[in-house]
């Protein structure tokens, strides 16, 4: 979601020359206001096309910075607000309608915190009649909120054209025209603020809330663990999981895939294990588990960890790194329905597609017949690490007495209904 003033791109302001105040041409244009250079870019480049320049710039800036839109209609003091807020990237104004914000959630950019001012028109109306514009300068004033002490200065403000009383109620109309759309599809991450009152009350207010997280779906910041033998469902669910109460989705070895593959320190000390597939020392997975989960994603939103522990000496570590789960969940999956899952998978080598046997064949015999088994899918590996997994269930089972047990030889829908029900219960409770 976000903000980009491009539907009203008429075809003769698209050919019209680059102007030079900076200032003008981005007011013009709607593309006001980004605090990182955002003027100094559009000066360097001097795109045709200013909206799609602004959006490929938060593309670039789309990171843990804070990305932060300020809405409201005309002389509801965005840009003093603007002017407040830590660096980033800050909107102001944007968007105007609906397709503005379709047209930038399109593209893949969201503000984290959507800012509405709103006040009285009659109010906001009698705000705008009292800015007044230097002419030289291209500086706004204001008869009461502030007036310029230079005298010479005074003597050649004029009252801008655009601020008279007909063209402020015509902005004001258009603006509650398309606010509730706006409000739409922003209400989530909104906050709407009173503007008429005293500047400092409006501005704490503003801060208070751009730094605030924003909070998970969830009842409760979730944290989750699927344990489970292989092919029982675990990282189907924790991403429904994930998906739906938008916590974080932590699989463990896929953590350490990922560590080696950004060439982190912890991923080179890994990379050795990874290559000769040898299991990865407690320690080192423990130190990955810890830094991760001590994101603040991770601590914001909650999360759901699948692949670890396995046995009750990697859960007593969690443990001792006050790493607690809040739900706990055990898959149980017969013998036979785990063979039948896994032993039959397939992959097709060119594109990397994956096939069953059974419940998703390939659709053509060419394809039937260049099809490859990861070695780890033939019975008698998934027959080993079944004996592994069993030989430290039980005593996983008693270290965490209050976790939940799943049928997971069913639809699985009907699983991921079952879990939810279980994360929003107030307690949980053994199940026997």
């Amino acid at each position: 979601m976000a903000e980009a003033d491009t539907e009203d791109a008429a075809p003769e302001d698209a050919a019209r020359p680059w102007p030079p105040p900076a200032g003008a041409y981005a007011e013009e244009r709607g593309l006001f206001q980004l605090l990182q250079n955002m003027l100094e870019e559009l000066l360097i480049h001097k795109p045709d096309d200013p909206i799609e320049f602004m959006i490929n710039h938060l593309k670039q800036n789309n990171d843990d910075a804070p990305r932060i839109c300020v809405l409201g209609p005309p002389a509801s003091g965005k840009t003093t607000v603007v002017s407040t807020l830590p660096s980033g990237w800050i909107l102001e104004g944007f968007p105007e309608n609906q397709e503005q914000a379709w047209m930038l959630q399109s593209s893949g950019i969201f503000p984290r915190h959507v800012v509405m001012l709103y006040a009285p028109d009659t109010v906001l109306i009698e705000r705008s009649g009292g800015k007044r514009l230097d002419p030289l300068t291209q500086e706004v004033f204001h008869t009461t909120f502030d007036w310029p002490s230079d005298p010479l200065v005074q003597l050649r403000l004029v009252k801008p054209e655009d601020f008279s009383e007909q063209e402020v109620s015509k902005k004001l109309l258009e603006y509650h025209r398309n606010f509730p759309e706006i409000f739409h599809i922003y209400q989530k991450v909104l906050k709407s603020i009173n503007a008429d009152q005293p500047c400092v009350d409006v501005l704490s207010q503003v801060l208070a809330f751009v730094q605030s997280r924003p909070r998970s779906a969830a009842p409760f910041t979730p944290r989750i663990l699927f344990l489970g033998p292989p092919g029982s469902g675990k990282s189907l669910q924790a991403a429904l999981i994930a998906q739906k109460y938008d916590v974080v989705n932590i699989c463990c070895g896929q953590l350490l895939k990922e560590a080696v593959a950004d060439n982190t320190k912890l991923g080179e000390l890994v990379k050795p294990y990874i290559d000769s597939e040898y299991p990865v020392p407690d320690n080192l997975v423990l130190k990955l588990l810890t830094e991760r989960l001590s994101a603040l994603d991770c601590l914001s939103n909650g999360w759901v960890l699948s692949g670890f522990p396995r046995n009750v000496e990697q859960g007593e570590q969690l443990q001792k790194a006050q790493i607690n789960p809040n739900r706990v969940f055990f898959f149980n999956l017969p013998y036979e329905s785990i063979m039948e899952r896994l032993a039959q998978r397939r992959t097709d080598p060119v594109t990397g597609e994956r096939y069953h046997t059974t419940f998703r064949p390939a659709p053509t015999p060419e394809i039937q017949a260049r099809l490859r088994q990861n070695p780890k899918d033939e019975e008698e590996n998934i027959e080993k690490r079944l004996n592994i997994y069993y030989s430290n269930v039980k005593g996983l089972e008693d270290f965490y007495q209050d976790a939940f047990y799943v049928n997971a030889d069913q639809d699985p829908y009907v699983i991921f209904e079952f879990i939810e029900s279980c994360i929003i219960k107030p307690l949980p409770c053994k199940k026997h």
